[in-house]
Formats: C-alpha cells, structure tokens, sequence
C-alpha cells in the first residue's frame, strides 16, 4: 500500500543567505516544509530547543564556531545532519565526524550531489524514526513486564499462590474486569506493597 511522501522539516544553518536560497530553490515545498534559517550554531541551538527538525544542513564555516562539534552534538538524535565544507579541508572533515553518522559533501558542488544527499538524510530519517518508534514500543513492554512480575511476586509472598496460579489470577482479573493486565498488576501493588 502506498502512502503519501512524509514532509520533512529542515533548518539550514548558515551565515549566508545564499546557501539557504539555493536549498530553498531546490527542493519541492510539498516535501520539505518549513525550511527553517539560523545564521549561527548558538541560534541553531537555541531554535532546536522548541522545534524539532528532521534534517539539518550546516554550512561551514559558521560566526561562532566551525560547524563540526554542532554537527556532532546534532546527530544524536533522530535527524540527519549534512555536513558542507570547502573541498579543500573535506578528507580531514569528514574523518572527524563520519563516525557520528553525518554526512559531509564538500562544496562547490552540483544540484544533483546536494539533492541526493538530502533524499539520502531523508530515507535515513524516515528509517530512524520507525526504529524509534519500535525502541519506545518495546521499552513500553518491558516496563509493564516488569510491573507484572512485580505484581506476580507479592501474590506469591502474600496470599501463598505458585508463580503460574500468579500469572493465572493476573489474566483472569484483566479479562473478568476489561482492563489491561498492568492495570490490574499496579492495583495489586498498592493493595499488598508495604
């Protein structure tokens, strides 16, 4: 089944007006919207702390710093970082922060290069987040694993039952009452945690 293309939300962080009007040319609005602008890594930093972005496009040097140590504290999260750096420092460059997951293309270069590099962020990001999604649903589970053996164990301790009558009694009350099996779990615990 196809569904729609995800839009994605970008900042460019450059202290050129033209990098962020090609980027703007370049790319169809009904993918990539907002393309958000910061002029310097402290804006970039501060402008991240209430939107969120998908992609990030660095164009080095910045004002106030190179760009690489941004780079890097950006790509930990969820959104893929590009890297644009003089052809002529692009090994060394890229040596340094290709380890972090960012992508370094060495500029001048051609529309093509740059817009496959951007599609390239975008499919790692969609990828990233549909394993991020996944981590918290699993996370999720085991933390409600974890409240019912919890729950287990104080039946075991106070009402004498066998760790399978336990589980056996948790499921029952989860069906008889329609509510989930970590519901019935934390009403135990309050009952019986001391």
């Amino acid at each position: 089944m196809m569904t729609g293309r995800a839009v994605h939300r970008m900042l460019v962080i450059s202290a050129s007006d033209k990098i962020y009007d090609y980027i703007t040319e370049l790319l169809p609005a009904s993918e990539f919207s907002p393309i958000l602008r910061a002029c310097s890594a402290g804006e970039a930093k501060r402008m991240l702390v209430s939107d969120a972005v998908d992609i990030v496009i660095i164009n080095t040097p910045l004002p106030d710093e190179f760009g690489t140590d941004l780079a890097m504290d950006l790509s930990d999260g969820t959104a893929g970082v590009l890297l644009l750096v003089k052809n002529d420092c692009y090994d060394q460059v890229n040596y340094r922060v290709e380890n972090y997951g960012v992508l370094t293309l060495g500029k001048p270069n051609s529309k093509q290069a740059v817009y496959s590099a951007i599609r390239l962020l975008a499919a790692m990001n969609n990828k990233l987040k549909k394993m991020d999604k996944k981590n918290r649903t699993l996370i999720e589970k085991m933390a409600d694993i974890r409240v019912v053996n919890r729950a287990k164990w104080l039946l075991i301790d106070n009402l004498n039952m066998n760790e399978k009558d336990a589980h056996y009694y948790i499921e029952k009350q989860a069906m008889d009452s329609r509510l989930s099996r970590k519901e019935i779990a934390e009403n135990i615990i309050r009952t019986y945690d001391k």
